[in-house]
């Protein structure tokens, strides 16, 4: 297999095969994505490809195929009814009234008290997850309190 092979190869037939898929699609976008998949295949397999009469015909099966799954998954999507959402209720005045004043904290802060309170992580995976120590997160979390109560007006609910 050599690269000076495929590339040639590449390059006599890279403009027809994507004529080719974009007159078998329709769309641009698709057309460019199935072609760079048909070459990448074509690529992973020249030993075998280069040796067929007709390298060129392989590609535009593999488009063919490529085009042919894609509108079988669009016509099973299609067939399926959408999954039944359930209404999500709006949050309440609460959690906005909370989430506005986290908004004006720190970003260390906001982060660590939603990590700590509402994924209910430890201290220990706080600092994993932000690549700091323990006592710089307890900081955070101490320093997040009093800035939120202050915001709050000594109204917390966190804690």
């Amino acid at each position: 297999m050599t690269v000076l092979d495929f590339e040639a190869f590449y390059q006599g037939s890279a403009q027809r095969l994507m004529r080719f898929a974009y007159g078998l699609t329709g769309d641009l976008a698709e057309a460019q994505d199935f072609t760079q998949e048909a070459y990448a295949r074509a690529w992973q397999r020249w030993r075998k490809v280069q040796r067929y009469d007709n390298p060129e015909a392989w590609l535009r099966l593999v488009v063919t195929r490529l085009a042919t799954d894609r509108w079988r998954w669009i016509g099973v999507r299609r067939a399926s009814p959408p999954p039944s959402a359930e209404p999500v209720p709006p949050p309440d005045e609460e959690l906005m009234t909370l989430v506005a004043a986290l908004k004006q904290l720190p970003l260390e802060q906001r982060r660590a008290l939603a990590l700590h309170y509402l994924f209910d992580q430890s201290v220990a995976d706080i600092a994993a997850e932000t690549g700091t120590n323990v006592n710089t997160v307890k900081s955070w979390l101490a320093r997040g309190r009093a800035n939120l109560a202050t915001v709050l007006g000594g109204r917390s609910h966190v804690g």
